[in-house]
């Protein structure tokens, strides 16, 4: 497929995070350890949910994919913003850089769509806990699943419209450590105002809706769940307090990153940063720190292991 604009630009150059090489070698060994951290952490929670069969219900079946979105959301840079920590001409190209900007919208509506599906799952189980798996049975989660989803990619898909027209024939340096679509933008060779004001409204429009869903059915619950008796209500607590940590972690970044993004300030790389390697890393570890299901089956799976280590070294001569 040819690009249907007039661009010269062929590539992109990626400033990264620093200058300083002492910092490049440093970030390269922290950063090669934080995305360790996430694939093995969402890796736990997909194995943990998979082999255990009381952990086989809709909230965790959300959480898998939650884990699945986490693991790729951290991938489509990551990687590729560690290998660049040893190299000196950090450059991607332009499909590369479209690749990126479709990926991480994609993933990002998808995961807050996804969100939002979590709280209606939680709704459900709190307040109409009799009815709960009747209500939430294979064919309404494959409904919500594919919402997000499907969400996802419309609003991807409609942000990267915009791109394939736009001419780059001038600078070409990104000051991120991925193809950020703002940041793009205003290396193209044309006013790209109604552009600007478009893609905050697509982007901003998604967020605003999902938020006060977010808002509304965490509101609904937590007043249900104030009328409960004591022990009911701790553990429905526990469990919502873990889903609005998630919330939050992934909300706040995106006000920060695209409430001003077109403004003369560069986008701050400490958020983004957070919203694309550290929310990831952190979603699993409040999932598994503060669900004492999750850990009970943890720990459950690695007694099995030990045990059958045993057996195996005691049948061993």
């Amino acid at each position: 497929m040819e690009r249907v604009n007039h661009s010269v630009v062929s590539e992109f150059i990626l400033l990264g995070l620093s200058k300083s090489q002492n910092l490049q070698i440093l970030f390269f060994l922290g950063f090669s350890m934080v995305y360790a951290g996430i694939v093995l952490g969402n890796l736990l929670i997909l194995v943990t949910v998979t082999f255990d069969s009381r952990l086989h219900t809709p909230m965790y079946f959300l959480l898998i994919n939650l884990s699945c979105i986490d693991m790729i959301l951290a991938s489509f840079a990551t990687p590729k913003m560690i290998v660049d920590f040893l190299r000196k001409q950090k450059t991607i190209s332009w499909w590369g850089c479209y690749s990126q900007m479709f990926f991480m919208h994609l993933l990002g509506g998808s995961e807050m769509m996804l969100l939002v599906a979590m709280a209606i799952d939680r709704y459900v189980a709190i307040c109409k806990p009799l009815h709960y798996m009747s209500i939430m049975n294979p064919r309404v989660l494959g409904g919500l699943l594919l919402s997000s989803y499907t969400v996802g990619f419309v609003h991807s898909s409609s942000q990267m419209a915009f791109m394939l027209n736009l001419p780059f024939c001038g600078p070409n340096v990104v000051d991120s450590f991925f193809c950020d679509l703002p940041l793009v933008i205003k290396l193209a060779c044309k006013d790209t105002y109604m552009l600007q004001l478009l893609v905050i409204a697509d982007s901003g429009l998604l967020s605003l809706v999902c938020f006060l869903l977010l808002l509304v059915s965490y509101t609904v619950i937590i007043h249900s769940v104030r009328h409960r008796a004591a022990s009911g209500s701790a553990k429905a607590f526990s469990t919502l307090s873990a889903h609005i940590t998630v919330v939050t972690l992934f909300f706040a970044p995106c006000v920060f990153i695209y409430v001003w993004p077109f403004s003369r300030y560069s986008v701050d790389k400490i958020l983004s940063v957070f919203y694309t390697i550290f929310t990831p890393l952190l979603n699993p570890i409040i999932y598994t720190l503060r669900n004492q299901e999750v850990k009970a089956a943890i720990k459950k799976i690695r007694t099995q292991h030990i045990n059958s280590e045993s057996r195996v070294l005691t049948i061993t001569p």
